[in-house]
């Protein structure tokens, strides 16, 4: 998942993006995008145009043509299939490529399974889940998460288990 469509902007059909990554000019190289309602399936959707208005992004969809067609896309989710997105850099990562790996700490003592990620202003914020159903909010900041392992689905911090 990339992001979700949020508010009209104009009335020619331009809606504004929520990017969930940094990097949201990179889709517009992107040639089709797929969009739903949670829990619908996705359907294909070609981009138009995509540019930076003020600090944040508008997008121009295709069939989507002025500002009641925009208003009912509003929250549609936004996604690609995996072989459409950029690559990722050296410790870059999906949000998709961190959900499900086990938490680990430096003491190997397992802290649960990354059940989401929470974006927030500073940073992002792994939600972590615990086998007794028991949540930790860990920063994905260099001085939490040491590593990340995808090919042994481990995520490695240094965070105690009692915190």
């Amino acid at each position: 998942m990339l992001g979700r469509l949020a508010d009209p902007y104009g009335i020619k059909g331009w809606l504004r993006l929520h990017p969930f990554g940094d990097d949201p000019l990179a889709w517009a190289d992107m040639p089709v995008w797929w969009v739903a309602k949670e829990g619908e399936p996705w359907r294909e959707c070609k981009l138009k145009s995509l540019k930076t208005h003020g600090n944040g992004i508008v997008v121009l969809l295709e069939g989507i043509a002025d500002r009641t067609a925009a208003e009912s896309a509003k929250g549609l989710l936004v996604g690609a299939p995996r072989d459409a997105l950029p690559t990722t850099g050296k410790d870059e990562f999906y949000w998709a490529d961190l959900i499900g790996l086990d938490v680990v700490n430096t003491a190997d003592q397992h802290l649960g399974k990354v059940a989401g990620l929470i974006e927030t202003g500073a940073n992002d914020v792994l939600r972590v889940v615990a086998d007794d159903e028991s949540e930790r909010l860990l920063p994905f900041v260099s001085a939490v998460v040491l590593a990340v392992e995808k090919e042994a689905g481990l995520i490695r911090v240094e965070w105690g288990s009692d915190w």
